[in-house]
Formats: C-alpha cells, sequence, structure tokens
C-alpha cells in the first residue's frame, strides 16, 4: 500500500482563496447570499471578525491533532467524488484554523463545512485519532448561528425541520404517501423522468420513499420471555416508527425472546435529537434530548436501545450536548451510558433463544453512525453468522457512505445520487439475495439506488433477519 503524500505547502492567502471555485459537481448551484443577520436573529459578524464565537467553537487542541498525512482521503464520500481538498476532513480542519485564527465566515467555507456528509468515516482512517466528529459538529453550530443562508435554502431547512423531527406529523404523511403509491401518477412521473430536473428535491424525496406496509402499534411494554435478564428502553424514533413500525416491532419482540423486558412509552417519546445535533442546531437538539430524558426519567432501565444507528450515535453523546446544563448534565451522562445498539446489546448478553434456519445470503452494509461514530462492526456480523444456513457475504468498499447521510440526500440530491449508485453496484455484486443494515436512511437510500439501476434484492433490518430466525417464519417473508 502506498503511503498518501503529505500535501504541498500553500500560501495561506492563496488556500483560501482556491475555495471560492466550487467543486465540477457541487450540490446547489449558487452560493448562498449573504446578509446583516444570522439565523437567530442575530447581528452578522461584521467585517475582520473571525469566523466563530466563543460558545464552544472547533477546539484548537482538536485542530492541532491532524497532521495532513492524508488516509482519510480514500475513505471521504466527497474527496472521491470531487478530488477538491477542502472537500476533505484535512481540508475542513484547515479551513477551521483559518476561522480560529481571524478569518471570516465566508460563503466557501461554508459550503465545503455544509458538503460533508458526517459519515466519520475519517475516524476510522485517521491513525492520529483526531477527533473530527466533534471538531464538525462544533463548527456546524457555528454556522447555524453566524452564517445567514439564502431564502430558499432557509425555507428547505425550515421544512425538513418542521417535519421530520416530529412522528406525529410524518405518520400523517402514511395514508397521502400510501393513496399516491397506489396510483398511477408514480408510475407515470417515473417513466417521464420530469420530476429530477423540475424539483430534484421533491424528485429525492420520492424516490426515497419506502413501500408502507400495515402500521403495528407498538404497545407500552412487552414482558420478558422466560427469565428477565434485563429491562430495556427502547426508542421508537421518526422514521423509523412512521415508515418502518415493522422493525421496532420486530426489535421489541427479539429483546423479549433474549430475556428482555422492553419499555417503549410510545405515546410520551419524541425525537431523540440527532438530525438537529448534526446540522448544528444545538438548542433544538438539547430541547429533544430534555424531553427524551423526562420520558425514561423513572423507567427503571438498564439499558437504553435503539435500533437506528445515527439515533444511537446522537443518544451517547448526550452527556456531551447537556454538559452546560447544571439541571440535566448528570443525568444525560448516566443515560448516555445505558445506551446501546440492538446488536451490541444482544452480543452483550449472549443469546438464550433458540436460533432455527433461515437459508439465505446476506449482505451486510456498515451503517456509517454505526461503524464509525460507533465502533460496531463486529457485533451484528456474530449475530447473522450464528443463524443456521445464513451465508454472509462483504461488500467492497465498505468505508464509503452510501450518501444517505441523515437529510445530506435531501439537501444534496445529485452527489448523493452518485453515492447511492455507487453503493448499489457494489451490493448487487456481492450475488446476495438479501441485504441487511440497522439504519432506515440507509435502507431507503440503497433501495432507491437499487432500483435506479435495474437489481434486484431484497432490504431488511438485523432485527428483522433475528426475528425470523427466532419464530421459526419462512426465509420468503424477507424477500
Amino acid at each position: 500500500m502506498s503511503v498518501p503524500q503529505q500535501p504541498e505547502q500553500r500560501d495561506p492567502a492563496n488556500t483560501v482563496r482556491s475555495t471560492e471555485t466550487a467543486p465540477l459537481s457541487s450540490p446547489g448551484g449558487t452560493r448562498p447570499a449573504t446578509g446583516p443577520r444570522d439565523v437567530l436573529g442575530l447581528a452578522a459578524q461584521p467585517p475582520g471578525q473571525g469566523a466563530f464565537d466563543a460558545h464552544h467553537p472547533p477546539a484548537a487542541e482538536l485542530v492541532s491533532d491532524c497532521v495532513h498525512c492524508g488516509f482519510c482521503l480514500p475513505t471521504c464520500p466527497t474527496y472521491v467524488l470531487w478530488g477538491e481538498e477542502m472537500d476533505s476532513p484535512r481540508g475542513r480542519i484547515y479551513l477551521m484554523k483559518e476561522g480560529l485564527e481571524g478569518e471570516p465566515l465566508s460563503d466557501s467555507m461554508v459550503t465545503h463545512f455544509d458538503q460533508c456528509l458526517g459519515c466519520m468515516s475519517c475516524v476510522t482512517a485517521c491513525p492520529s485519532g483526531v477527533r473530527y466528529d466533534r471538531l464538525i459538529e462544533d463548527t456546524r453550530q457555528q454556522v447555524e448561528r453566524r452564517h445567514h443562508r439564502g431564502p430558499r435554502e432557509r425555507a428547505l431547512r425550515a421544512a425538513i425541520f418542521a417535519l421530520f423531527p416530529y412522528p406525529r406529523r410524518l405518520r400523517l404523511l402514511r395514508g397521502p404517501l400510501r393513496a399516491y403509491q397506489a396510483s398511477g401518477v408514480r408510475r407515470l412521473l417515473q417513466r417521464t423522468g420530469l420530476l429530477p430536473r423540475l424539483a430534484p428535491t421533491l424528485a429525492a424525496l420520492e424516490s426515497l420513499a419506502p413501500r408502507l406496509r400495515r402500521p403495528e402499534r407498538p404497545p407500552r411494554r412487552v414482558p420478558a420471555v422466560g427469565a428477565r435478564r434485563a429491562v430495556v428502553g427502547m426508542l421508537t424514533g421518526c422514521v423509523q416508527g412512521a415508515f418502518f413500525p415493522e422493525v421496532n416491532a420486530a426489535t421489541a419482540r427479539v429483546l423479549a425472546a433474549e430475556g428482555c423486558d422492553v419499555v417503549i412509552l410510545p405515546d410520551q417519546q419524541g425525537c431523540c435529537g440527532a438530525l438537529s445535533v448534526h446540522n448544528g442546531r444545538e438548542a433544538e437538539a438539547q430541547r429533544f434530548a430534555r424531553r427524551m430524558l423526562d420520558t425514561f426519567a423513572a423507567a427503571g432501565i438498564d439499558f437504553f436501545v435503539v435500533n437506528a444507528a445515527g439515533c444511537g450515535s446522537t443518544l451517547k453523546e448526550y452527556g456531551d450536548l447537556l454538559r452546560d446544563d447544571p439541571g440535566y448534565a448528570a443525568l444525560a451522562a448516566d443515560f448516555a451510558g445505558k445506551v446501546r445498539d440492538l446488536s451490541e446489546l444482544l452480543d452483550e448478553l449472549g443469546p438464550v433463544a433458540t436460533r432455527h434456519p433461515l437459508p439465505v445470503t446476506v449482505a451486510y452494509h456498515d451503517a456509517c453512525h454505526l461503524a464509525h461514530a460507533q465502533g460496531v462492526r463486529a457485533q451484528p456480523r456474530r449475530l447473522l453468522r450464528d443463524i443456521p444456513g445464513l451465508e454472509l457475504r462483504e461488500i467492497a468498499d465498505p468505508e464509503i457512505c452510501c450518501g444517505s447521510a441523515g437529510i445530506w440526500n435531501v439537501l444534496h440530491p445529485g452527489p448523493a445520487a452518485e453515492l447511492g449508485d455507487r453503493k448499489a453496484r457494489t451490493v448487487l455484486a456481492t450475488g446476495a439475495r438479501l441485504l441487511v443494515t440497522a439504519n432506515p436512511g440507509c435502507l431507503m437510500q440503497v433501495a432507491a439506488a437499487v432500483t435506479r439501476a435495474g437489481g434486484d434484492i431484497a432490504l431488511a433490518h438485523t432485527a428483522q433477519v433475528l426475528d425470523a430466525s427466532l419464530r421459526a417464519r419462512p426465509v420468503e417473508e424477507l424477500l
């Protein structure tokens, strides 16, 4: 393996000017306009003021950990797409350094920060242990406070965050969406190909919408089968709960079969705050986190189980999110220590329920926020390999994101489709009959890409595969 070369030494002023040129495939087409006020109504930064304010800017000591070795480059989706230095992790870290040293928060800087998927593949690849995850989250909070976006982008983001973090609002979409899917309008739009040209954001949402099944309303509590081994809370989620309720039902059954009392409290749960955290909306994320903590404060749980990778990584960071809140800091840190991905907890407890044969070839897709943000890779593979008759196949280039990345595929539909198509090719190359992953966004993104490629592979969540084995269901139910 060749060692990446050190980047050439550049004059800092020239480096910053070079970022004014957008990548060839740069999403959006136009730069957001600057204005006199930021998104919170605070005065925008005056000329000459540095990019960041004093409230948790990207830490200089974390920025200095980057030695610019380049090991992150081949794992970064945007660098792979465009080959642009400032759309790599080390390039973005350089821009953070510029901001800390007094450079203003320019439109081009914001564009490069926005174009990061937040997949954290670079965190896994970095030999120096650079905390890019913390750096990009702190930087995005600064961007949301201090940068004035254009009207179109503000409106799109406002619509997204008025809908996606609210499970009840998402559930209201089920009826119209099912009617649309049952009608001939969808097939007509797909045949004409007009929607992507006229409204790319709407086209992205339309292509991602899963085929809806009959909803299953979760109970407040599911008792353990046999001897109780643990009491666990369970996140129902926003997109997961509205569009993949069968995944939540399977998760509860698997946990119960493995000796867990499952506390769900579906009417009291809201969003965990993951989308808000990953997009720099700090105050909003904190409100969601406090509500989640209040919901389960008196539930007497030993663990809190999550079946959506992006949500799990945020829940594990509640201690950081609420570190400045004297009323919640200790509670948040304690709660974060109890959070487990479903596969993580099942692996930790060990199996007690009987696995029945499930003769099927499976390609396992690592959701970025499970593999890179949480470091959970071996556990789901062990659980799948323990199922008799199941053959597990690996996907090439697993470190490259599928392009979902929360709402990134909605904000940047063109590049997201490129990444999705790349992932679909590697998935289909395995020849597996079933693709398994642990995140609703990945399920929707890869399904849409496979459809575009004309491929044929079924998709399922890890919980559904385990549930089918434990209940001795025919494999055809997954296909």
